[in-house]
């Protein structure tokens, strides 16, 4: 699973750059830049993590990757709730994506090309992570236009949604200990997160 969220996130960053250009442009376009940037920032972990954050935040769709994940109970959440929600998933994917720079950091992205969506607002760029030594990992990136720009609002890797891998976690907490419980089962695993990105540092 860790491997998993960790090759995951190594693509999110190619994919949130350019939000004004099409889908595939915005992958095909930042990919090896963005790539290279991590690589030689791989040392200076807040550099790196200011970075993530200031690309991420406006290109991504935090508030549909957080229902999504959510699933059923995001309507029965307060919006005080959604928008903790929404931070905390958005703290989690970037910290996350913090441990697993050092790791896979001489990946490659290749895109593979773009199919439709369900309707003309939505589509969806197939790509592959390509690691030394390893079979390449087919990942999909969902982009949605709103407005002029398209976002991202979920990532298949090798077929695995990554927004229905987290509902069924999310949903066992909540039934269990409520909205504010996953709320704090995120904040305390960013927390962890932010410590050993400081002990990597």
């Amino acid at each position: 699973m860790k491997k998993w969220i960790a090759l995951l996130l190594l693509a999110l960053l190619p994919v949130f750059a350019l939000a004004s250009s099409d889908p595939e442009q915005i992958v095909r376009g930042v990919s090896t830049d963005v790539l290279n940037i991590l690589r030689q920032n791989d040392k200076d972990v807040g550099k790196v993590r200011d970075q993530v954050d200031a690309r991420v935040s406006p290109l991504a769709d935090y508030t549909r990757m957080t229902s999504l994940a959510v699933g059923k109970y995001w309507r029965q959440a307060t919006p005080e709730q959604q928008q903790a929600l929404s931070r905390e998933f958005r703290t989690m994917l970037v910290r996350t994506y913090m441990s697993a720079l050092t790791i896979y950091k001489n990946a490659d992205v290749a895109v593979k090309g773009t199919r439709p969506g369900a309707d003309a607002s939505e589509q969806t760029v197939r790509t592959e992570v390509s690691i030394p030594g390893q079979k390449p990992i087919p990942l999909d990136f969902y982009f949605e236009k709103s407005g002029n720009n398209w976002k991202v609002f979920d990532i298949a890797v090798d077929g695995i949604s990554f927004t229905v891998n987290n509902r069924n976690q999310f949903g066992a907490v909540i039934r269990k200990d409520g909205i504010d419980g996953l709320i704090k089962t995120l904040s305390d695993r960013n927390a962890k997160l932010a410590g050993n990105s400081k002990q990597g540092g």
